[in-house]
């Protein structure tokens, strides 16, 4: 087949491009200045299926093309056959132009034979115009006006077509609330259908987002059908995104009522009085409030049983959804409640059983993370050794995820075994401590080795958040939390010392990798005269550095303050007002290490420069615990000429520093 000759316009090169042309400012419009929000993906996933299903789920701006052209290559192609060309190019040129006329004049007759061809051509000439990138609010509302007016009362019949469906969406997305609140109007009742399409479910995930006063009504449409779509490749998304994304506390009340079983859907209050909806939003607890005796224990049997359903088709990707681990945190939370401690415990095996293999599907959302987090805090050593292989492969992953880390701190927490936990989770998390000190989330798992649960690297609420389970723990482990948390700082301590030996000097240059650094020597435990000298060595350079694109550490503030702790041998407290020394780490082995190594030149250099912190605090930890012949070697670099220069110079911090030269003598 001949090539289809495309006209390109290349940019003119810097020379050629002559003076550079005033930018047009178009004011952007709401919906371009929107984040769209996408639902969290499981660590189960690799970094690339993660980004393909992400842009499946929300950038449906992509696919607006593409139908079209599915839909002209399958009507060309459903013409004559194909022409073929011999090696010596003897066809006829006119009668290969012939045979296209042919071709098209077919193509055009099986166009205008489809219904609503004229309806569809009128819309796609306005829809082309309403939905360019840059033009003015004004002028786009116009085009979205012009076509509403097209296609209006006519959406119904139109909108399973996938180039249909796009000319829908964008008035939904540029539309205002009287063209949205139509489109919703003459779709009712079609909803769920229309979310099981490969193309309308793009149309539903707009409307649920976009039109607040009527989501309510279309998730009401898929009440009854609720775990039958979450188990469908298309609708799935739909009422994930929904829930996740969109919903407020009673909307999502409505799509989980189906997993409470048939007497629940039946019987519950979709629209009543104010208290009805307050108890629908506390979900399973709400529902058996008022409920006793046989009729809780079918509600509770009707979860079990759905929730087992789902569990039991993983190839679906429902486990990994949002509202599935609601459903199950809800459960736990309701047999909890059981006053028959027996029946408590059955239930909660049963539950356990039926999803222990896809534990790691679920960690990456909050009740999923959350249920996982019971089933380790109840579990047996059996139970808590067999959910730790389960999520082993995906150790890296979680521990940058600020849901999934939770279960790793839980298992540190509750298990026993420590040998377990060091073999199995804490050499992952130490073997990518370089790719972890760059995130916060990443710093965190590496600090929970170390300093579990700190005010320094830990918020209250996240504190309080891994502390729910600490009542459980007491009644289901063995092992003080002190003795376990030593041990577990033994352990991890070797592999990140040799961390900080290999990598620490450079990793200490960012602001991040600095905290890590510090917190290692500071609490790791072991022997650190290589990694202090791996710390030592870059001071020695010269002062200041000769390269502007790379400073000296000593110029880098929190590099800087990084080494002022290391030389105080702790943390400062605002509480006390005093520097809280740790027992793991002697700041006098470091300031000896700082003198033999940086010299005199360099150190009188950061003296009179960002260093007057750090030298004042080497002075004072010489002074108080180093030998008499390092005080007498230091006091002879800091002369009276040089003392008079600071005093008369303007260096931040020069009074303290000529306070600690005085006291060396």
């Amino acid at each position: 087949m001949p090539t289809v000759q495309r006209s390109t316009k290349k940019r003119p090169s810097a020379s050629q491009a002559g003076p550079a042309a005033k930018k047009v400012r178009v004011a952007p419009t709401n919906a371009r200045e929107e984040v769209v929000k996408k639902r969290k993906q499981p660590i189960t996933l690799s970094v690339r299926e993660s980004d393909d299903e992400s842009s499946d789920e929300g950038d449906e701006d992509e696919l607006e093309d593409v139908g079209e052209l599915e839909d002209e290559e399958e009507d060309v192609g459903s013409g004559p056959a194909e022409m073929s060309v011999d090696a010596a190019g003897q066809k006829d040129s006119n009668a290969a132009r012939e045979s296209h006329k042919v071709q098209r004049a077919l193509y055009e007759q099986r166009k205008a034979a489809k219904p609503h061809s004229e309806l569809l051509v009128d819309a796609k000439r306005v829809w082309s115009l309403a939905r360019q990138k840059n033009i003015p609010p004004a002028e786009r509302q116009q085009h979205v006006r012009n076509l509403m007016k097209i296609v209006e009362g006519k959406v119904k019949d139109i909108i399973l077509k996938h180039d249909a469906s796009r000319i829908i969406q964008t008035i939904v997305k540029y539309g205002g609330r009287k063209e949205r609140d139509q489109i919703a109007s003459e779709l009712k009742g079609h909803f769920k259908q229309l979310s099981q399409g490969k193309y309308s479910k793009f149309l539903v995930s707009k409307l649920i987002r976009h039109c607040s006063s009527r989501r309510e009504s279309i998730l009401s449409e898929f009440q009854g059908y609720v775990l039958r779509l979450l188990l469908h490749r298309e609708a799935s998304g739909v009422l994930a995104d929904a829930f996740e994304l969109h919903a407020n506390a009673y909307e999502r009340s409505i799509l989980l009522r189906d997993f409470y079983g048939k007497e629940v859907t039946l019987f519950s209050t979709n629209h009543g009085t104010e208290a009805n909806r307050e108890k629908a939003k506390r979900g399973l607890r709400g529902i058996l409030e008022d409920t006793e005796g046989d009729r809780k224990k079918r509600i509770l049997s009707a979860v079990k049983e759905n929730l087992t359903t789902i569990f039991n088709n993983p190839d679906k990707g429902t486990v990994t959804l949002a509202i599935v681990h609601r459903a199950l945190w809800e459960y736990l939370t309701a047999i909890y409640d059981l006053e028959d401690e027996h029946e408590r415990e059955k239930l909660r095996r049963e539950i356990f059983e039926s999803c222990q293999d896809i534990l790691a599907e679920m960690v990456h959302t909050k009740d999923g993370s959350r249920a996982v987090r019971e089933f380790l805090a109840f579990g047996t050593a059996k139970d808590r050794k067999h959910v730790i292989k389960v999520v082993k492969p995906h150790v890296a992953r979680m521990c940058v995820d600020d849901e999934a880390q939770l279960v790793l701190f839980t298992a540190l927490d509750v298990i026993d075994d420590t040998k377990l936990t060091a073999k199995s989770l804490v050499s992952d998390i130490t073997s990518n401590a370089e790719t972890f000190v760059a995130t916060p989330q990443g710093r965190r798992s590496l600090f929970y080795l170390l300093v579990p649960r700190t005010r320094r690297h830990f918020t209250p609420a996240q504190i309080g958040i891994i502390a729910e389970t600490d009542s459980i723990r007491e009644k289901t482990s063995k092992k003080y939390s002190d003795v376990r948390s030593a041990e577990i700082r033994q352990a991890a301590s070797p592999s990140l010392l040799k961390f900080v030996e290999e990598k620490g000097a450079e990793v200490a240059r960012d602001t991040g990798g600095s905290l890590a650094v510090l917190e290692i020597m500071l609490y790791a435990e072991g022997d650190k005269s290589a990694a202090i000298s791996a710390l030592v060595q870059p001071l020695a350079s010269a002062y200041p550095s000769d390269d502007p694109s790379r400073p000296h550490p000593i110029n880098l503030p929190h590099t800087s303050r990084m080494y002022k702790s290391l030389l105080q041998g702790g943390h400062f407290s605002h509480s006390t007002k005093s520097v809280e020394r740790t027992e793991f780490f002697s700041p006098a082995d470091f300031a000896s290490a700082f003198l033999s190594t940086v010299g005199k030149e360099t150190t009188l250099a950061m003296a009179q420069g960002d260093g007057t912190f750090v030298v004042a605090e080497l002075l004072q930890r010489i002074q108080e615990e180093c030998s008499d012949e390092s005080k007498k070697k230091v006091k002879r670099w800091f002369s009276k000429s040089f003392v008079s220069s600071i005093r008369n110079g303007e260096v931040r911090g020069k009074d303290i520093l000529i306070e600690k030269i005085l006291a060396l003598s």
